[in-house]
């Protein structure tokens, strides 16, 4: 099939010819002609399937088929909430807002209007986006030229909305963008707040990786009798993406990590973290072991996010350390890894992270530093899989069986400081957070009357799961990873399976298969 049948105007057709796209994704195969019909859509497709292109390329040439006069300069009404510039304030002087994009993050609100640059050359669409992080001055004179596409993230766009200075009555078509993302991060207020300011009749194109419950329940409140559209299984990561686990000590994955890059099995990685603080410190000590490593956060500026990024597209930085924040919607082509330095404490987030890999018919590797304190979260992981993960030994690395589970403390949603077990001190990240340990089990009382967590000593593995697991080559174990009763390296999660990879090779596989 050619984007030639699918509706499209010959404008856009050029524009999409002028990007060297020849045949749409499945996605934008489904989703386009939908939108052109003025169909709600309910889709569930991984970022890296083209479904920016899936709602970009139909609002523009619906934008372009009913493009209103320019009206005289609006003005915006009531009362509104913080006013920087006193009286109400004027707010457009051309075009009304007709489209609205929401995003969860400003990285991907960029790329969302980049999108939509690139796609309306021939037929120029006036846009801009609204996010946090930068001053108020450019976006307020951008929203008073009048753009017909806005891309915002919810809480800015709320921010500037109660200042009077945007007028959304005119939206015709509202996009959500990653919706289980936003929700993930807490806007579902925002969100509901947001669409309480737009005209009750619109198009409403809902996009989500996964569809978890609250998703759903968002989806049935907004859409109206939607065309639903299922790319990828329900939960499920890119098929392409090969996963493998390498269990380590808490303290020794910083070590392991080094030695993987240093030894050629990872080259060019976006490496997860579940904090900002390890984000940077994580950075910092692979710099200081030889690494060319950059990081970007939600604290670091817009600036320093643009630069980080762009260093590592341009391979300036081999390595990017990422909260899971920052790093959804990047759009990276052809990353050959992703690594989980530490595990996410929700599952979900596993298949939004390995989703970064395994991209436009690549193949991609998903590479998890597994402490014992985290083998609850792996545990929910496969649940969620339907499977086990590959585990794999590196020689010198394998994890001592002495050392006792530590609780991994839940990371907040709605942008609350996150908090953290004793691994995050694995990379020097500092002072503990606080928060609540993510489970308790009956036990022995604390002092404060509560149950002590209870330990899990190895074998970790779900109960049940007899993992493939293989031997990798690498430096002489140190103390601080001794084997156990004088038989050799830990076997943790049994198995017999044993492959050896020689220093520089790329990762081999346990499935001989893949």
């Amino acid at each position: 099939m050619s984007f030639d049948t699918l509706g499209l105007a010959p404008e856009l057709l050029r524009a999409v010819a002028a990007e060297g796209y020849t045949e749409p994704t499945p996605v934008q195969t489904e989703a386009i002609p939908q939108v052109l019909a003025r169909r709600d859509v309910l889709a569930g497709a991984q970022t890296g399937t083209g479904k920016t292109a899936a709602f970009v390329l139909p609002i523009l040439q619906l934008l372009h088929e009913n493009r209103p006069t320019p009206k005289h300069p609006i003005r915006a009404s009531g009362s509104g909430g913080r006013r920087s510039f006193g009286a109400p304030a004027l707010i457009a002087s051309g075009l009304p807002i007709r489209c609205l994009v929401l995003t969860p993050t400003r990285e991907l609100a960029i790329q969302v209007e980049e999108f939509v640059k690139n796609y309306s050359r021939s037929r120029p669409v006036r846009s801009t986006t609204i996010y946090g992080g930068v001053g108020y001055d450019a976006q307020f004179k951008a929203i008073q030229a009048g753009p017909e596409i806005v891309v915002a993230t919810p809480g800015r766009l709320l921010d500037i909305q109660e200042q009077g200075k945007l007028d959304l009555r005119s939206v015709e078509i509202l996009v959500l963008d990653e919706a289980d993302r936003m929700l993930d991060m807490g806007f579902i207020k925002d969100i509901r707040k947001i669409i309480g300011l737009l005209p009750a009749k619109r198009q409403n194109l809902m996009f989500s990786a996964t569809f978890a419950d609250d998703v759903r329940e968002l989806a049935a409140t907004i859409l109206h009798d939607p065309a639903q559209i299922q790319i990828a299984r329900r939960n499920a990561p890119v098929e392409a993406v090969r996963q493998v686990v390498y269990p380590v000590d808490r303290h020794r994955k910083r070590e392991l990590l080094s030695y993987l890059i240093k030894s050629g099995r990872i080259d060019r990685a976006l490496v997860f973290t579940r904090t900002k603080h390890l984000a940077n410190r994580l950075a910092e000590q692979l710099v200081m072991d030889g690494i060319d490593a950059t990081a970007i956060h939600g604290n670091k500026s817009q600036g320093q996010r643009v630069r980080a990024l762009d260093d590592f597209k341009d391979g300036t930085a081999s390595i990017l350390v990422a909260t899971e924040v920052a790093a959804r919607g990047l759009d990276i082509d052809g990353l050959p890894h992703v690594v989980n330095f530490e595990l996410p404490t929700t599952p979900q987030d596993y298949v939004h992270r390995i989703g970064r890999t395994g991209r436009a018919g690549l193949e991609g590797d998903a590479i998890s530093l597994v402490c014992i304190d985290e083998a609850d979260l792996l545990a929910d992981i496969e649940t969620l899989l339907r499977k086990p993960i590959p585990w794999e030994y590196v020689a010198g690395f394998e994890p001592d069986r002495s050392i006792r589970a530590e609780p991994i403390r839940e990371i907040r949603r709605g942008g609350g400081r996150p908090t953290s077990s004793r691994a995050y001190a694995s990379a020097g990240a500092g002072p503990q957070g606080r928060g609540a340990p993510r489970r308790r089990a009956p036990g022995r009382p604390t002092e404060a009357g509560r149950p002590a967590p209870a330990h899990r000593t190895a074998p970790y593995r779900p109960e049940g799961a007899a993992p493939a697991h293989r031997s990798v080559s690498g430096p002489r174990a140190t103390n601080q990873s001794r084997p156990t009763n004088g038989a050799g390296p830990a076997q943790l999660g049994g198995g017999s399976r044993q492959f050896t990879t020689m220093p520089g090779e790329r990762i081999a596989r346990t499935d001989p298969s893949r």
